[in-house]
Parts: structure tokens; C-alpha cells; sequence
């Protein structure tokens, strides 16, 4: 087990399942309409995504511009997600 955390594929493994997550939450919107946007699934699964690598570069012990990359990249997401929240807020 702690070769699984100290080699980061606990977060390949956690990355793994978001995109399984994405699958099925794609699938079920498309056979029962409704539910998120692929827009806003994307928006939020790369925010979390984002964060995952950003733990996985400090758990292999990356630079920090490694740590904090992922970590912008996933402000970005995370601001993006909001954006499309507020305005599907706003138009109802």
C-alpha cells in the first residue's frame, strides 16, 4: 500500500475512475436527458483533475512548479465551472 501512494498511482487510479464517472454520467444524460451539460462535467472533472495531479506531483516529489502547474490549471477549471453554474442560474 504505500508503494501505491509513494509511486502516485493511487492518483492514477483515482483519475482512472473519474474518467469512468464521466463515461457513465455522459451515458445517462444522453439515455434519460437531463442532467449536466458536457460543458459543465468537463469544467468540474478538470478542476478535480487538476488537484489529483497536482497531489501526485508532490507525492513523487516533483518541483514545485510541478505541484503548482496542476494547481493553476485547476483554479481555471474550478472558475470556468462557476461561470457556467452562475449563468444557468441566471437564466431561469
Amino acid at each position: 500500500m504505500q508503494a501505491l501512494f509513494s509511486s502516485g498511482r493511487v492518483v492514477d487510479l483515482a483519475l482512472a475512475l473519474m474518467l469512468v464517472e464521466a463515461v457513465a454520467l455522459l451515458a445517462l444524460r444522453r439515455s434519460r436527458g437531463g442532467g449536466l451539460a458536457p460543458a459543465e462535467l468537463l469544467a468540474f472533472l478538470l478542476a478535480g483533475a487538476g488537484l489529483l495531479l497536482a497531489l501526485r506531483a508532490a507525492l513523487v516529489g516533483a518541483a514545485w512548479e510541478w505541484v503548482a502547474l496542476p494547481l493553476v490549471l485547476a483554479l481555471l477549471a474550478h472558475l470556468a465551472d462557476l461561470g457556467l453554474r452562475w449563468r444557468r442560474g441566471s437564466s431561469r
